[in-house]
């Protein structure tokens, strides 16, 4: 992929990376919230704030090299994470091959990142609303995985916080997302899941 965005009867696409997550403060820190935590690290480390969006999202707007970046965090719940999403699209015009959406996955262990191309939800409600909305599954999505305790209820796991014993994985896992995304708008999808997917 050329270092340069697509560019289409003149027009410069923006590159946009979307974290998924639940909104409030009581839902933070549980593993459905790792697609805000890893976009929040990334504005932490920029030290850029989130700012009121044009519709129900947060948003950054930044550069990697020469690259425009759109940044976002919906404000809707998980299963109508959707709505944001299209809109987001909608008013950046932006190429379904140039989103990335993170979200968690149960199926994946702790630490494990998978990057697809496209693909079904696998389970997961905001990817399940996301490919509702836009009538497709062909975009760009990292997985980040949480692991699964099969002993308890899926929604009631997911929806818990991450141990103290898993916290230095999460970290790492955080910092490894963060370059990810950096590395997908640099270096392009194919090289991205060869480096993440090994």
């Amino acid at each position: 992929m050329d270092l340069m965005a697509v560019s289409h009867e003149g027009k410069v696409w923006m590159f946009l990376v979307i974290g998924l997550g639940n909104p409030g403060k009581k839902y933070q820190k549980t593993r459905h919230n790792l697609g805000f935590r890893i976009v929040e690290n990334l504005a932490l480390n920029w030290n850029i704030e989130f700012k009121k969006g044009n519709g129900p999202y947060l948003y950054i707007q930044t550069t990697f090299g020469s690259q425009d970046v759109f940044i976002a965090k919906p404000t809707t719940y998980m299963n109508r994470i959707g709505q944001a999403v299209k809109k987001i699209c909608s008013e950046q015009e932006t190429e379904l091959s140039q989103l990335l959406v993170l979200c968690d996955d149960c199926n994946l262990p702790l630490g494990k990142l998978r990057i697809r191309e496209k693909g079904s939800a696998g389970g997961h409600n905001g990817l399940a609303s996301i490919i509702n909305t836009l009538g497709t599954d062909e975009f760009p999505r990292m997985r980040l995985g949480i692991g699964y305790n099969k002993e308890m209820n899926m929604k009631n796991y997911v929806l818990s916080p991450f141990l103290s014993t898993e916290i230095s994985q999460v970290n790492e896992m955080i910092k490894k997302g963060s370059q990810g995304i950096i590395d997908f708008v640099l270096r392009g999808i194919d090289w991205t899941m060869n480096y993440y997917n090994g």
